[in-house]
């Protein structure tokens, strides 16, 4: 496990794409519904209780949120889709800088789309997943609550959304994802590694 998530610290909010970090480095976006258990898996992969905010009422990250890793890699909690009590024309606004966001980002590298395994691939699932192959951005998708099934369950829940996935090619991969149990830390650990690129991290230069 790379000790670097645990290093994680809140650095700002944005309202607005204007508004984010500036665009450098690398970046790693976190998209689901607003139940699909977002929050709680960043903290989960950061091993910190309250690193992102979580909330009995779906919804309440309505801002682009950007935690730092170190001064050149980040992870951002979008917008939870979903937003309940919310505005429609609140709603339309928070998906016109989400798409521009993804759209104009450069520094993003991979979006982690979480899914209730339970709930899989809904609108706005099947909409992440269009959008990130028009941009030709890979996703990883984390089934969470995966807990929430026995273990035979889970894995035809996995089986069935890998095929219903294959026409996205090797850009989408998919894995099994509990917060609470801590299963599939490591297996998202090892993509969020590749896309930050580590092991290009640059060292000092010596005369």
């Amino acid at each position: 496990m790379n000790p670097i998530y645990h290093q994680a610290k809140f650095l700002t909010s944005a309202a607005k794409f204007d508004q984010a970090p500036a665009d450098l480095g690398y970046e790693v976006a976190f998209a689901g519904r607003s139940n699909a258990g977002k929050s709680s898996a960043i903290n989960a992969l950061c091993q910190q209780k309250s690193l992102a905010r979580t909330s009995k009422s779906p919804g309440r990250t309505q801002l682009l949120n950007f935690f730092s890793l170190d001064d050149e890699r980040r992870l951002v909690d979008l917008p939870g889709y979903g937003f309940a009590k919310v505005a429609e024309a609140v709603k339309l606004q928070w998906q016109k800088e989400l798409a521009y966001y993804l759209e104009h980002r450069q520094s993003i590298k991979g979006i982690i789309l979480l899914m209730d395994i339970r709930h899989p691939l809904k609108e706005f699932d099947v909409q992440m997943l269009e959008w990130s192959s028009h941009i030709e951005l890979p996703v990883h998708i984390l089934l969470t609550k995966s807990d929430k099934l026995k273990r035979g369950a889970g894995k035809n829940a996995l089986m069935q959304v890998r095929n219903a996935l294959k026409g996205y090619g090797e850009r989408v991969s998919i894995q099994l994802f509990s917060s609470t149990k801590h299963e599939g830390i490591d297996s998202a650990h090892a993509v969020l590694d590749k896309w930050l690129e580590w092991d290009k991290k640059k060292t000092p230069v010596t005369d």
